[in-house]
Formats: C-alpha cells, sequence, structure tokens
C-alpha cells in the first residue's frame, strides 16, 4: 500500500494519517488484496477492543464479519461496483460493551495498473462530534473522498489564501458550492482579511503552528454570518516546506439558537432579509432602537412583527429589563382592562387581593401590544393616558399607578382606516405614530426566500434531529413562486410539514402540501384567509374553521395550527363567525 502522497502541493505519510484521524477520534483501517488486515490506529482499537499484534495478518472477515461487515463483504462489493467510496451506519459494541453508532466508510486502494490491491476502511463515531476538532490532512484523491463523509467541514487554502479544497460538510455549513469558492480568497469566506479567522489561517501558514478558536463568523452565502468553531494549521510539502493551510469548521448556530432560546435574547443577526425594503427597515431599528420613542410596527400576520419587537428591545438601554407581550386580539374584552391595568382588593368578586397589570411587570423595560388594533374604544382613552402621562388608574382604585415602559405596538389592520371609520381614536393613532415601520409580505419581497429557506429549514431540521438538507429543484420551484398568504409563519409551517413527511436528505414536490402540489385550486387570497379559499366564500371558511375547532376539542392552539394560520387570527374568525363551544 502507498505509504506516501503528493496532494496539490501538500505532503503526508500513513503514519502521520493515522496519528492525525487519531486525534479526530476517527478509527482507521487497512487491508491488502486478500483481505488480510494490515494496520489499524489507537482509535479503532478502542472502539472494538482488538490489539494490533493479535489480529495483524489475519482475514478481516475472520475477524470482523459480524461486527463490522454487515454478514458480507463492501470491499467486494465496492471494487465489483467500481465505485470510490462506500458509506453506512451500523451500531456496536465498543470495549467497554457500551453501544456506539458508527459511520463506516470503505475505500478500495489500486495499484499502478489499477488492480485492487486492498482499501482502507473509516469508522466515525458520532457519539464523539463534539470533540472532532483538532487536526486533519488529506491524502489524494481516496482521502478527498473520506473527508467528504465527515461530519466537520474541511477546507484548504494556498500560501496566498485561495481555497484548494471544499469538503462537502463545509458545502453544507456555508451554502457554497464548491465549484463556487474553489480558487477564491479565503477572506470571502471567513468575512473579510482582517477577520479574527483569516488571521488565525495566515498566522499558522506563517509560522508553522497550530491554533484553535471556540467561536468564529462564518461569512455564508447569502451573507448569512454562521457561528463556528475552528481550527487552523499548516499544510506541507514532503520537504516540510509550507505550501498553505488547512482549517476544520463546526457549525454552532444550533447550540447558538439553544443559547438564544435560553436567554431569549434575539439581535439584528437574527433578522433575515436582503431586500433593500428589509434593509431600510435593520437600518432604522438600529438607529431608533437606544430611544425611548414609541415605535407602531404595521404588516401582516407572520410577517415578523413580534421578532422586530424583540430586537428591538435586546438592542435598547432596556435589554436587562422585562419584555413584557400582550395580543390585544387574544383577550376577551371583559379581561382586557384588568390583565393590562392590574386591579386592587375589592374591584369585583372574587377580587380577593391586589393583583398588578402587565403594564406594571415591564416597569423599567418595554411591553409589546401586539394587535394594538383590536382594542376596544373604553380602553384606548386609558392607554392615551399612559403614552401621555405615564400613570394609570388599576381597576377599582383611587390612587393613580406610575410607570417607566417603552411601548411598541403592531397591527395588521389599517389603523388609518379605522380612524376614519371611528373604531380607532384619533388622537391615540398620533401618539402611536412616533415611528411607523412597515413589514412588507414576503410576496414582495421574494429575493429573500431563498435565505428564508435555507435558515427555517436548517433551524427545523436540528429541532425534529432530521438529515434533510436540501431541497429539489421541482420542489424548490413551487416554493418559490407561491404568494405565501401567511408570510415567513407560513413558509416555516410548509417546511416543517415537508421534513416530517420526507424520509431521506431531499425534500421532494411530493414531500410539499397537496395544497402547493396544485391538487386544490391555486389561492387568490385576502390577507389572513385560510388556504384554498377566496374572498367570496365564507360559507365554508366558517365550516372549516368550525370543524377543525371540534376536531380539537375548542383548542385554539391546535386548531390554529391545523388551519396554517396564527392563533390571533383565529380569535378575530371565531368573533367574526360567532362561533363559540
Amino acid at each position: 500500500m502507498t505509504r506516501k502522497a503528493d496532494v496539490e502541493g501538500g505532503f503526508i505519510s500513513y503514519d502521520q494519517l493515522r496519528s492525525i484521524l487519531d486525534g479526530l477520534n476517527v478509527g482507521i483501517f487497512t487491508v491488502d488484496a486478500e483481505r488480510r488486515i494490515t494496520s489499524f490506529n489507537r482509535t479503532f482499537q478502542a472502539l472494538t477492543g482488538y490489539r494490533e499484534e493479535e489480529v495483524v495478518g489475519m482475514p478481516c472477515h475472520e475477524v470482523f464479519l459480524n461486527d463490522l461487515c454487515r454478514g458480507g463483504c463492501m470491499y467486494h462489493r465496492a471494487v465489483m461496483e467500481r465505485r470510490r467510496s462506500m458509506s453506512f451506519d451500523i451500531e456496536i459494541l465498543d470495549a467497554n460493551e457500551e453501544k456506539r453508532l458508527i459511520t463506516k466508510i470503505v475505500t478500495p486502494l489500486y495499484d499502478a495498473r489499477r488492480r485492487p490491491a486492498g482499501c482502507i476502511e473509516i469508522l466515525q463515531d458520532h457519539s464523539l462530534f463534539e470533540d472532532l476538532l483538532d487536526r486533519i490532512r488529506y491524502d489524494e484523491q481516496r482521502l478527498k473522498i473520506i473527508l467528504d463523509n465527515l461530519d466537520i467541514g474541511v477546507f484548504t487554502v494556498t500560501r496566498g489564501g485561495h481555497i484548494s479544497f471544499f469538503n462537502a460538510r463545509a458545502e453544507s455549513i456555508s451554502g457554497y458550492d464548491r465549484r463556487e469558492i474553489l480558487g477564491k480568497p479565503c477572506s470571502l469566506l471567513l468575512g473579510g482579511e482582517e477577520t479574527e479567522a483569516v488571521v488565525l489561517l495566515k498566522a499558522s501558514i506563517g509560522d508553522g503552528k497550530s491554533r484553535s478558536s471556540r467561536r468564529l463568523v462564518l461569512a455564508g452565502k447569502g451573507g448569512k454570518k454562521i457561528p463556528i468553531q475552528a481550527d487552523c494549521m499548516a499544510l506541507r510539502n514532503e520537504y516540510g516546506e509550507i505550501v498553505g493551510g488547512l482549517a476544520t469548521i463546526q457549525d454552532l448556530s444550533l447550540i447558538h439558537r439553544l443559547s438564544r432560546e435560553i436567554r431569549k435574547g434575539y439581535t439584528f443577526g437574527d433578522m433575515i432579509g436582503r431586500d433593500p425594503t428589509m434593509q431600510q427597515i435593520f437600518e432604522t431599528i438600529r438607529a431608533v432602537a437606544s430611544s425611548d420613542a414609541t415605535l407602531l410596527i404595521e404588516g401582516a400576520t407572520g410577517t415578523g412583527k413580534d421578532l422586530l419587537a424583540k430586537v428591538t428591545h435586546n438592542a435598547s438601554k432596556r435589554a436587562g429589563k422585562p419584555y413584557i407581550k400582550v395580543n390585544c386580539a387574544a383577550l376577551p374584552e371583559n379581561l382586557i382592562e384588568s390583565e393590562l391595568f392590574g386591579y386592587v382588593k375589592g374591584a369585583f368578586t372574587g377580587a380577593d387581593r391586589d393583583k398588578p397589570g402587565r403594564f406594571q411587570e415591564a416597569d423599567g423595560g418595554t411591553i409589546f401590544l401586539d394587535e394594538i388594533g383590536d382594542l376596544p374604544l373604553p380602553l384606548q382613552a386609558k392607554l392615551l393616558r399612559v403614552l401621555e402621562d405615564k400613570e394609570f388608574y388599576p381597576l377599582g382604585g383611587g390612587r393613580t399607578t406610575r410607570v417607566n415602559v417603552r411601548i411598541i405596538a403592531a397591527t395588521n389592520r389599517d389603523l388609518e382606516r379605522k380612524v376614519k371609520e371611528r373604531t380607532f381614536r384619533e388622537d391615540l393613532f398620533y401618539r402611536l405614530n412616533v415611528i411607523r415601520i412597515q413589514l412588507p409580505p414576503l410576496k414582495d419581497r421574494r429575493g429573500d426566500i431563498p435565505l428564508l429557506i435555507d435558515h427555517l429549514l436548517k433551524k427545523l431540521a436540528a429541532v425534529q434531529n432530521a438529515r434533510v438538507d436540501r431541497i429539489s429543484k421541482e420542489a424548490m420551484e413551487i416554493l418559490l413562486n407561491y404568494d405565501y398568504p401567511g408570510n415567513v409563519r407560513e413558509l416555516e409551517n410548509i417546511l416543517e410539514h415537508a421534513l416530517i413527511l420526507c424520509p431521506g436528505e431531499v425534500i421532494e414536490k411530493k414531500h410539499l402540501p397537496l395544497f402547493l402540489q396544485g391538487r386544490l385550486p391555486p389561492q387568490d387570497l385576502e390577507q389572513g384567509s385560510l388556504p384554498g379559499l377566496g374572498r367570496s366564500r365564507e360559507s365554508s371558511e366558517r365550516e372549516l374553521i368550525l370543524a377543525a375547532l371540534k376536531r380539537h376539542g375548542w383548542h385554539r392552539s391546535k386548531a390554529a395550527k391545523e388551519l396554517r394560520i396564527d392563533r390571533s387570527t383565529l380569535w378575530r374568525k371565531m368573533k367574526k363567525y360567532e362561533l363559540k363551544p
């Protein structure tokens, strides 16, 4: 078997390869053309419990047939099918009798006359992925194929910093196809010449020392910022001269999301959008976040009003204080006042103690009044006083309560039209309308749909532990040409539906909801109406809503999820059609 190889200027010996893969906790063993074991590394010994001196020279099928070979020889199959490499998952018992999920990669080796000369077999332990952040180099085309099956991103650069190798996992993490990135400066991938990642890689190339970083940022396709963990090292030729560098990267997006969920901290990095309108909105929010100005966010259901409000709060000087959300459309009219402003003991039957309202809970922080257009007229006057004087009377109270809060309001209604219809106070509208943001519907920023699909698919796949990593061309065409009356929220629901139905790694047309496959009438919907129903089909809409509510025992969240609409939209339609249990 070849003991040395020269690949694109890089040089590595087989003994070095064994040592490097040991550092990655990746097992490796080799056999000759007669399938006799010729060597294996320490990780392989730890995984299987076999000692090298005990089995070297023995036919591999006599040692591993039941444990690693699934009862058959993958090497013979790979040679017969003229395949460069084969991989599959198996479960083994290690030396401590503990179960481990292993990915096995079988790569045939050939001599100069293209005759089978043996094979390399790789065992990658899935339970150790968190530790796969040490060194790795690559050995000619065979090792490149192996690296394409590893769950770490690997790329190499020349001394000038141009990318010379890019494995499949690096493609998945970054969103770039290798054909788009090979030959390009690594600064394109790492966010610029002066970023920490570029500095680390260039330093390793300069002095030959390896370097690690626990937190860097990768510049993914479309400008997406991806948190990564990375190791950098120099790549040498057979004379020991440094000819380039190598980096291994691990995607920390899931860890980042889990951490964010724990602290509920959304930042500007969570807002996705390259559309000029969205970029202008982001600039406006950055400018006004530090102030205490009242903010009014307008937009259809599912456009991201809640997220924008959270981002504004977390970028403000009130970030460490409470953030209280109130959905004005979801609260019954007879409870809204006590929920917002609280009540004192004896205010009504059953009021046996003082209870603070949402405004008091938000004192020092931010209160987000969602669906403000549904607030009843009598309470609009009380809200106006809070805006003007920062004080109010709790229900049944004789003394005012002062609060220091920033108000962010949101609505999917046309408030100016409601003012003309006298269902919304004009003075309150102008008090709310200090800074006004209008979020566009998704159909008006179609250029952002691919970015959102990529972002949402990765998030949902991580939550569901799904292996799906791409969408077929036909399914993508459908997703890119749909109008999304439910906006980003509907897109997320569609992708979640597809992930549940998709058993493999590629979402096909058949995994999309039926109405997107053309089996239901095309949609020409009013804002917030149900999928598949036109403007003149109110009776059908009422029947659909009623049926969904009954199926779920009048549980609004479950019914809204089935109908693919927001809970507040469902609440409004229940009031419109007078639907009650």
